[in-house]
C-alpha cells in the first residue's frame, strides 16, 4: 500500500505522521537517553511551534485517526454508544398543581 503525502511517498507510519504534521515525531516524544539539555531544547522549540502554529494540535488529531484507520482498522470496529431513550415520569392523579 503506498501513502503520498504533499507529493512525498510514505514507506512507514511513521513517516506518514511526519509528512502530514511537517515535523519530526522525536520533537514531540523524545528520544532514549535525552540529556535533560536536550530535552529542555526539545521542548523549548516545541513551544515556538505551538505558539507559531496554534492548529497543529487539531491537525495532529487528524493525522492520528488518518494513521490508525489506514494502518489498524480494526480499532474502529466498536459498537457506538446510543443514549436511551427519554422516559415520562408517571404523573400521580389527584395531586395538587
Amino acid at each position: 500500500m503506498k501513502y503520498i503525502v504533499a507529493g512525498h511517498v510514505a514507506v512507514t507510519a511513521t513517516e506518514f505522521v511526519e509528512l502530514a504534521l511537517g515535523t519530526p515525531v522525536d520533537l514531540w516524544l523524545g528520544v532514549e537517553g535525552e540529556s535533560e539539555m536536550e530535552r529542555a531544547a526539545r521542548m523549548d522549540a516545541a513551544r515556538d511551534i505551538l505558539a507559531d502554529d496554534p492548529e497543529l494540535p487539531d491537525r495532529v488529531s487528524t493525522v492520528a485517526v488518518e494513521a490508525i484507520e489506514a494502518f489498524a482498522p480494526d480499532l474502529f470496529n466498536v459498537i457506538p454508544f446510543t443514549r436511551p431513550t427519554a422516559r415520562r415520569r408517571p404523573t400521580r392523579k389527584g395531586a395538587a398543581a
